[in-house]
């Protein structure tokens, strides 16, 4: 009798578990991946295996131009909330994009109008963007994987956060990425719960 309730616990233990995977997977969005300009395919095919391994609903498209109301000449820059704003509007409701560049961007941050950022995402939102100009040389692929995940925390719902280790850290105008070692607990537990597969 015992070994019978045993078995009966197990297996309804197993349709729970069962339960929670699909639910998980009916949460996450299909990321998609949309290089600009002249970002390489082969560093949009990277950027596609790694983010594979927390969501395998990812996309890559084909390389478009930068939509021509982004480029702000007085300082010859891209402006990454006209560019943010353009993506959003290609996708579907289901999904969330990431632009992909190597061309220097900025956004306005509080009274300044036009700040250089690495990045730039909507919280929470359809899209962001990021651009590899800003980072380090030595660093740049394992950094640019940060960058990604950031941005993507943001169109989460994620904040910044003050732990200096996590992937949320705010960048307060400088390049702390080599600092970031991965998400805190905290911020881990959101994204999971969003669909995130994270260990």
């Amino acid at each position: 009798m015992k070994y019978g309730i045993f078995i009966l616990l197990f297996s309804l233990c197993g349709c729970i578990n069962k339960r929670d995977n699909e639910n998980t997977v009916k949460n996450q969005k299909v990321l998609v991946i949309q290089p600009l300009g002249d970002f390489e395919p082969k560093q949009s095919q990277k950027v596609l295996t790694e983010i594979k391994t927390i969501n395998p609903n990812v996309v890559l498209r084909q390389n478009i131009d930068f939509p021509e109301n982004s480029f702000y000449k007085p300082r010859n820059i891209y402006r990454a909330d006209s560019i943010i704003k353009n993506l959003k509007n290609n996708i579907g409701s289901d999904s969330v994009i990431v632009g992909l560049s190597h061309l220097d961007i900025s956004a306005t941050k509080n009274n300044i109008k036009d700040w250089g950022v690495m990045g730039l995402g909507y919280m929470p939102g359809k899209a962001c963007f990021v651009s590899d100009f800003r980072l380090s040389k030595k660093h740049r692929n394992s950094q640019f994987y940060k960058l990604v995940l950031h941005e993507l925390g943001h169109t989460a719902g994620l904040p910044h956060c003050k732990i200096k280790t996590c992937l949320m850290r705010d960048a307060g105008g400088g390049n702390p990425l080599n600092e970031e070692k991965d998400f805190c607990k905290s911020c881990k537990s959101f994204l999971k719960n969003k669909g995130w597969q994270l260990i």
